[in-house]
């Protein structure tokens, strides 16, 4: 059992971030927020998708006062990300649920007070985002690109905000490498109380994205560090989230959602395993219902597998076997596995709620 960091509780919008609640995932648009339509659009996949908060570029003042259609008609909670213009998170605050800044970015004290004072009179939390490439030049010039530089500006920008009185805040620590990462939220999280926003910044297309963001946020996430988190892609919206929740589930933080379990092919398999788990993959990601379903593709193993599987398949030279709970449920030709292995599941899925 993995015990979380206890940290403060915030929230953005009717999403609760840190304490006890769930882990949440996010995602941006790539829109141009001034697009209204098209950002909505992008919303509303990222919803059905399962997304639990987004956050929208505000690039310019027409972007900013878009904020106000847009969130009217969202079905998420929205999050405005804003650099370098300070005057644009005056105006976003009047909508959205929360403001992200980095600190590095957005100018002097007197600005980042500015923004304090209009999240304070919206009651809207701010997430300080710290990237590694955009530090602070005081920081980076002492420290560099580094972990030491990440959390000292962190730090500093924490205790700006306190000593504005404003507590609402939730820290992101972003690098492009997975041991900046990891060092820089590991660093931190034993000198703060707030819910902590992982994510690897600028990870790459989809295959580097999801190798890099499991490894860093998956060993934060086992190390009970984390509250809510972002897997960047440079590709589909959806994507982001479908890798997140893999995540989620993997680490076992989670309790949603097929687990498929599958053998390596190998010179043993007397089956088109590969195909057999393609549309098994396929026609099961709807359920919901925590079920661990094995598919082998040949006796060694799936036995063993079947016995700690809700369902299973062990399939044999021509015919199989279609197993639940360990049990035979089933003996069948080969092209008739998958289809009664599938009633099997969704059986159980029933029978789980």
């Amino acid at each position: 059992m993995i015990k979380r960091y206890p940290t403060k509780k915030i929230y953005i919008g009717g999403v609760a971030v840190g304490g006890d609640a769930p882990i949440s995932v996010q995602s941006m648009t790539f829109s141009k927020t001034a697009d209204k339509k098209s950002t909505l659009e992008q919303i509303k996949r990222l919803h059905f998708a399962g997304c639990d908060i987004v956050r929208l570029a505000v690039i310019d003042k027409e972007a900013a006062e878009a904020l106000k259609d847009i969130k009217e008609q969202s079905p998420l909670p929205i999050v405005a990300d804003i650099h370098f213009n300070y005057k644009l998170a005056l105006i976003a605050a009047q909508s959205v649920d929360c403001i992200r800044i980095n600190p590095g970015n957005i100018g002097s004290k007197e600005r980042i007070k500015a923004v304090v004072d209009v999240c304070k009179e919206r009651n809207i939390p701010i997430r300080i985002g710290v990237n590694s490439g955009s530090l602070e030049k005081r920081f980076e010039d002492k420290y560099g690109q580094s972990i030491e530089g990440m959390v000292a500006s962190a730090l500093y920008n924490i205790k700006l905000l306190e000593d504005y009185d404003f507590t609402d805040i939730k820290i992101s620590l972003k690098a492009s490498d997975v041991q900046r990462t990891v060092g820089a939220y590991r660093t931190l999280r034993p000198k703060v109380e707030y819910p902590f926003h992982l994510g690897v910044t600028e990870a790459g297309t989809l295959f580097h994205a999801t190798v890099k963001s499991s490894i860093a946020l998956g060993t934060l996430l086992l190390e009970g560090i984390g509250d809510t988190m972002r897997v960047s892609i440079t590709g589909e919206l959806e994507k982001e989230i479908e890798v997140a929740k893999a995540i989620l589930k993997d680490s076992g933080l989670t309790k949603e959602g097929i687990n498929i379990i599958s053998c390596p092919t190998c010179g043993r398999i007397e089956a088109d395993l590969v195909k057999a788990v393609a549309e098994v993959e396929e026609k099961t990601k709807h359920i919901k219902a925590p079920l661990d379903i094995s598919v082998m593709g040949c006796v060694v193993n799936a036995i063993g597998e079947a016995k700690c599987a809700d369902v299973a398949i062990a399939f044999g030279k021509g015919s199989g076997l279609v197993m639940k709970k360990g049990e035979v449920v089933a003996k069948l030709k080969e092209k008739d596995l998958v289809d009664r292995f599938l009633k099997e599941v969704e059986k159980a899925a029933k029978e789980y709620q």
